[in-house]
This record gives structure tokens, sequence and C-alpha cells, in this order.
């Protein structure tokens, strides 16, 4: 029997998964979808605020690429090299180091967070892309609280008790309203903490919040946040990151213990190794998502510079998806030896939610917010959600939330082998950056 002919997409995100549930289905007889992704699961990105804020546990925002899939092929691992003369890829896998062929490549491999864009902030800061940095960012939100019930000293006390979140974007709002439900929900387990010494401050550069919004909606985000107490600071650019706070353009401090930062996308290091054309780090591409010089490569997602009629498309989940849909239509029609045709996607909307119950959203042209907009935010990730058990899962979960006091349990992981050792969960570990690979 002939080997079926392979398209193989990198990337496991929105738009990896959903090209290939939508191609799987659809594929002529002698073919198949190899999806090559790092982790095992894809991330629901707009969804990680919502563990910052203990409103879902982590594993809620994830959903595992095999329960995902049914027909396609999938190889966890880490592509190291394309080959894009014989048409291969290398990927270091459990197996050690795999050679897989492809007749169709789809990079849609996503990007880092990028911690270099202010000095300190790779070193002080707590950056928010992956699961396991929300996770993290509750454990040291737990960690400050309990501390500050241990000291003495009033401006320690002040300075751990301070949250600062740099970026004023989709996440940092998000994050921010998070934040302080959660604080003002965890307090009274902490009868030593006083509400005052809980504070966050959200730092943004320009002179609004959410600028991909209506300034009303900025503003609307911004009176919603300060009614939680949350000290938005605008025009107030971080300069630098240190252990003890950050320091603003034309020199004035913020004191704080904690930062959590929200801004900055690097290039995935694969993209850096392949010899494509690219533009700050994302991969050009054609009007129907191909990737010039490149035979049968195609880049959608993230990592693609994708033209949207005369504009450039948002790197969102929205986008994202919309592009894999369009892709397999393209790659089904090259198969058939048909034209393809030129993406172009009309925003139905975009939202944010400021904290429990409030919320901002414009969608097809109706701006809302309060709760309308929270309940439209909630409906719109609950159906993404890939599978009916996850989708009520997470809906028990949001619902129970809604009633009782936020989960302040600090998941420390630690082995058999390791409890006895000195400090073992108790020491806070600093954030420490990592190399690009």
């Amino acid at each position: 029997m002939d080997e079926p002919r392979n398209i193989v997409i990198v990337g496991g995100g929105f738009a990896g998964t959903t090209l290939a549930r939508t191609l799987e289905t659809r594929l002529p007889a002698g073919w198949r979808v190899t999806l090559v992704s790092e982790e095992s699961y894809t991330t629901f990105n707009p969804m990680l605020p919502e563990v910052v804020s203990a409103a879902v546990f982590p594993e809620h925002v994830v959903a595992p690429v095999r329960q995902m899939l049914r027909h396609s092929r999938f190889v966890m691992g880490r592509v190291t090299d394309v080959d894009l003369e014989h048409r291969r890829l290398l990927a270091t896998t459990l197996a050690g180091v795999q050679k897989i062929a492809y007749d169709h490549l789809v990079l849609a491999f996503g990007t880092r967070a990028n911690t270099a864009l202010v000095p300190g902030m790779a070193e002080h800061a707590l950056p928010l892309k992956l699961v396991g940095d929300a996770l993290h960012i509750r454990n040291r939100v737990l960690q400050r609280v309990a501390r500050i019930e241990l000291e003495d000293d009033p401006v320690q006390r002040r300075r751990l008790g301070h949250f600062v979140v740099i970026g004023g974007g989709f996440s940092g709002v998000e994050v921010a309203g998070g934040l302080a439900d959660f604080l003002q929900s965890a307090r009274r387990y902490y009868p030593r903490v006083q509400p005052q010494e809980l504070k966050v401050t959200l730092l943004q550069d320009i002179e609004r919040l959410l600028p991909e919004l209506p300034a009303s909606l900025g503003e609307a985000a911004r009176r919603s946040l300060a009614q939680r107490g949350v000290e938005v600071r605008l025009m107030a650019r971080a300069a630098a990151v240190d252990a003890d706070g950050v320091d603003l353009a034309g020199g004035m401090r913020v004191d704080s213990a904690t930062v959590v930062c929200t801004i900055g996308t690097r290039a995935n290091p694969l993209a850096d190794r392949l010899a494509l054309d690219k533009q700050r780090g994302r991969i050009e591409t054609l009007a129907d998502l191909s990737v010039a010089g490149a035979d049968d490569v195609w880049a959608i997602g993230d990592c693609a510079l994708v033209h949207n009629g005369d504009a450039l498309a948002p790197p969102t989940a929205q986008f994202a998806v919309a592009q894999a849909r369009a892709l397999a239509g393209n790659v089904l029609a090259r198969i058939a030896g048909r034209p393809t045709r030129a993406f172009a996607h009309r925003s139905r909307g975009m939202m944010a939610t400021t904290g429990h119950l409030k919320g901002v959203a414009q969608v097809f042209g109706l701006r809302l917010a309060g709760l309308p907009a929270w309940l439209l935010w909630r409906a719109y990730y609950l159906l993404l959600m890939p599978t009916l058990g996850r989708k009520v899962r997470i809906w028990l979960e949001w619902t129970w939330s809604m009633f009782f006091a936020a989960d302040i349990t600090h998941l420390r992981f630690t082995r058999t082998d390791a409890i006895d050792a000195p400090d073992t969960g108790l020491r806070e570990t600093q954030p420490q950056s990592r190399p690009a690979r």
C-alpha cells in the first residue's frame, strides 16, 4: 500500500488545531494530516487571566490535542529544522530526533513573550504567555499576601501588597481586574492583612486603555477598574524594573514586590532559523496565505504576517481561526488543481473583562459595557472549547466562582524525594530569564 501524502502542521494553537480539524474531514483519499506541537495541549490564552484570578483551574484553559483530533496523526515534539529543498523537517520527540516528510507544510507555531523590552523586566517581572506563567503569578500573589502577615515593617508590608501590571491592552486590563477581585476575595483568610495594604496598579504608556477598541470603551474599562480600586496610570511608560518596583520615564517611581508583564512578543526561535522572508520576526505571506519562494509552504496565526485587504490581520484568536478555515479551502484547492483565494475576514468584534461581572465589548459595531459584555465574553470562549465535556466543566467552575470565595490553594507540586529538603516550598523563587532557544 502506498504511503499517504502528508500535510504537516507545525503548532498546536488555535490556528494549527482548527486547520487540522477542518482538513481531516475534507481531505481526498490518499492524504493525511500530521500535527507537530511542543505541547500535548492547546492553551486558550485569552483565559489565562482567569487562572491568575482563580476563576478557573489551570487545566480548564487547556484542551488535549489528541482529544481534539479524530483522524490526524499527532506528534509531540519540537521542530528544530526545516529542509525546504527536500521537503522534510526534524523534530525532537520522546523517541529522539524524527524526520517527517511533507507534501504541504503549514507554519502555525506562534510567538514567544518578549521580556527584553524594558531593562530588568526579564529578571524581575512575571510574563503572562503560558498556563505555567498564570499559575506562577497566582502562587506569587498568595505568597506575597501570606508574607505580609509575617512582616512588621509598614513600608515592607505596603511594597509586598502592591501588584503592578505593565500594559493596558486586553491581557493587562483583564489581569488587573482579576487580581483586584482575587485579592478582595482572598483577604478574608488573612486576618492580619488590612484592605489598604493591598493595591493593584496598571501602567499604560499611552493616553487610554484598550487602543484596539473605541475610546469610549477604553474609558469605560478605566472606570470599571477604578471602581474595583485599581489605580490606572496613563502615559506612564516603564523605563526599568528591579526587585523593588518600577522606574517610570520622567523619573517617577512605583514601589512593588510583584510586577506582571503583559506587553511584547518576540519571534519563535524556529522562525529565526528559517530562510524565509520576515518582518519583525513574522513570516511574510501572500494573499492566499502561502509563503513566497517556498513551494507548498503556508503560514498562519501569530507567527505569520497576514494581509487582510489593505491592513494586516491582528494576532488574535478570532483571526487565527479565520485564517485556518480559509487556508483549509486553499490547501484543498491546490490539491485539486483549482485556484486559491485571498484571505479576507471582517472582525466580528473584540471584548475584554474588567473583573467579576464587568467587561467591555464591540460586536458588529455595537458597543457594550458592564454585565452584558462580561456574559458575551464568557459565552464566546465557552463556544470555542472543543468538547462538550470541557464546556460543561468550565461552565460549572464559572458558576461556582460566582457564589463562592476564590480558591487560595498554593500548589507546590513537591515530590516525595524533596519533601524534607531545607526550605522546601517556603522560600520564594525568583523569576529567571531564559535565553532564546
